[in-house]
């Protein structure tokens, strides 16, 4: 299969076939396959609730320290949030600040209305419990209880970004699960998940050999998966 970008429902039935049928790592395993060795994020991003999986079209947004309260503190945080569409997924860089927090439990919210499946933010978040409660994934570097409005504000959204040392582009494909969370580029995507169900396949029927006893040698040269 070639690298041509799915379309329409094509695209949402490959998001559904990966949330059903694959995981991260094998995920990842083909993308390495493809020569794409740079597209999982940095372990420091995790899941808030270790059983939280998240699969959608990639909806960026880019957030800059300030030191003083803007105006407008909120203006494109709110658009931004605004902006989602259903099956999208929050995918948010704040340059790495250590000082700000950008999510919690009302946009949390306000995602879940607009069809949102889900945020990955290289940051903090607040209101964990909460948003644990609701059942909305969302993966993040810590927590803190503070509020962004004097510490960042929002400088860019559905613009290239980097999150996690993955450049993401809006509508690239992000997988999250406890393993990590890797970023499938959008025209890649068919190719991608056709190989990955290839490999669930081929680990599987490795798996029941291995159960049986068989060498891990013969298993290995037999389906070429580990």
């Amino acid at each position: 299969m070639t690298g041509t970008q799915p379309v329409g429902d094509t695209v949402d039935h490959l998001i559904a076939t990966m949330r059903d049928r694959l995981y991260a790592s094998v995920v990842s395993d083909v993308l390495d396959g493809l020569g794409l060795h740079d597209q999982a994020m940095a372990a420091r991003l995790r899941p808030i609730v270790p059983t939280m999986r998240v699969v959608g079209r990639a909806h960026t947004v880019l957030t800059a320290d300030v030191y003083e309260r803007p105006a407008e503190p909120y203006r494109l945080e709110i658009e931004s949030v605004d902006a989602l569409k259903p099956g999208d997924v929050m995918v948010a860089s704040t340059n790495g600040s250590e000082r700000t927090c950008f999510w919690g439990e009302l946009l949390s919210t306000a995602s879940v209305a607009r069809g949102a499946l889900g945020c990955v933010i290289d940051g903090h978040s607040r209101d964990a419990l909460r948003i644990a409660e609701m059942g909305f994934p969302v993966f993040c570097t810590g927590f803190r209880p503070v509020d962004s409005s004097s510490r960042s504000t929002v400088i860019a959204y559905g613009r290239p970004i980097e999150c996690g040392g993955v450049r993401v582009n809006p509508g690239d494909v992000v997988f999250g699960d406890f393993d990590g969370i890797v970023v499938v580029p959008q025209e890649r995507l068919a190719e991608v998940v056709e190989l990955a169900l290839a490999k669930v396949e081929g680990e599987d029927r490795s798996r029941d050999m291995l159960r049986q006893g068989a060498m891990l040698r013969d298993v290995y040269d037999r389906y070429g998966v580990l």
